[in-house]
């Protein structure tokens, strides 16, 4: 996929799954299911219900992103 074609958005962590899924809430009544990027697996980065984040999506499938970054 090519990064032009990538869709980013920021929302917060509501609800975190076996298998490192995770509910992401984007803004009132939108949310979307994401899983961890590579590097957040690799270098063990925890992500936990409350935090903020930032999640790339597919333009052809909005309802499963990519969780790319944790905000401090």
């Amino acid at each position: 996929m090519n990064t032009k074609e990538v869709v980013i958005k920021e929302g917060i962590v509501k609800e975190s799954q076996t298998g490192g899924l995770f509910l992401i809430e984007f803004g009132p009544g939108e949310e979307a299911w994401s899983v961890l990027a590579g590097k957040l697996r690799k270098f063990k980065i925890r992500i936990l219900p409350g935090d903020k984040v930032k999640v790339e999506f597919s333009p052809h499938d909005l309802t499963r992103g990519r969780i790319t970054y944790r905000f401090r």
